[in-house]
């Protein structure tokens, strides 16, 4: 069957249309994404302005006429940190569904690192060990942690890039200071986690996904994305520590001139870069390999399991 998955995330809404069955490797057909940044358009009070909330569902209405177009048969939709943590969150839900019919699922922060755990787990399959998957949204860092298609432990923190941007850094090029203190308050969240992995042992693989990951593996000198999916691509820590200070000096048009960079996403990826290497610190890893799959193709092999169990 094609099946279509709404994500609403925090930097962008995108419909991936995939090809699939239960027992079969889902096939990418289509893709239709639009950049709102909704995780950057929170008023003071936390809430999703009027103005976004047109946006969206303008964006909702573009998608389901793309997945009538591509002969979508179901729609799976689905939203993350940066609807979770609006504060007029359930107003937003209200009005996406009157007005596109759209019941957007609001997934919780352990249930967006669960399911990306559960795509990279089908991704390097067994013979991986036990896997620390770590993923840097918008609004949100998911990690998780295991050796079954259930991780042992799952955590999500308020670590994301957009959300880190617009709260931290305003300057272009960033201040020093708002670099350092954003710094401390990266490695603060995250060093209280690591006590929850690190009783279950060291991993036998540590595996990145998201698009910031992509990117700073990319300028990091991995294959370009036009190379494949099946190409082996890795970000080694010492390149990163290399790449921050590089990044703090950048404006975010010289960011966007970096290969892989898209422009819409320039401005977070210094915010990006200071999770990911204190994340890496602060777990001792040297390395970690992309995956090409993450949250929205684990929202898909969740419904074909359920399908082949039906």
């Amino acid at each position: 069957m094609r099946l279509g998955v709404l994500d609403v995330g925090s930097n962008t809404v995108h419909l991936l249309v995939v090809d699939a069955h239960p027992g079969a490797r889902p096939l990418p057909a289509h893709s239709h994404k639009a950049e709102l940044r909704l995780a950057q358009l929170l008023d003071d009070s936390g809430a999703i302005g009027p103005d976004g909330i047109d946006r969206l569902i303008g964006v909702v209405h573009e998608s389901l006429q793309a997945a009538e177009d591509k002969g979508v048969e179901e729609v799976l939709p689905f939203a993350t940190s940066a609807v979770r943590d609006a504060r007029n969150a359930d107003d937003v839900l209200a009005r996406v569904r009157a007005e596109t019919g759209v019941e957007l699922q609001v997934l919780t922060g352990a249930e967006e690192a669960r399911l990306t755990f559960l795509a990279a787990r089908r991704w390097f399959g067994w013979s991986a060990g036990k896997l620390l998957v770590l993923d840097i949204g918008g609004g949100s860092l998911e990690i998780a942690y295991g050796i079954d298609e259930e991780p042992d432990a799952a955590a999500s923190l308020p670590l994301g890039a957009g959300r880190l941007t617009a709260g931290w850094l305003p300057g272009d090029p960033p201040a020093p200071d708002d670099v350092r203190a954003l710094r401390r308050h990266v490695r603060t969240e995250i060093a209280r986690t690591v006590g929850e992995f690190s009783r279950f042992g060291a991993p036998d693989h540590v595996v990145a996904t998201s698009k910031t990951f992509k990117q700073l593996a990319r300028i990091a000198g991995a294959a370009r994305s036009a190379e494949g999916l099946y190409v082996q691509r890795e970000l080694k820590r010492e390149s990163l520590e290399g790449w921050v200070p590089r990044l703090s000096g950048m404006t975010e048009a010289e960011r966007a001139e970096l290969p892989g960079v898209s422009e819409g996403r320039a401005g977070q990826l210094l915010a990006g870069a200071l999770v990911a290497e204190a994340a890496l610190d602060l777990f001792g890893v040297e390395r970690v390999e992309i995956c090409p799959w993450a949250l929205r193709e684990g929202v898909i092999l969740r419904r074909l399991d359920h399908m082949e169990s039906a």
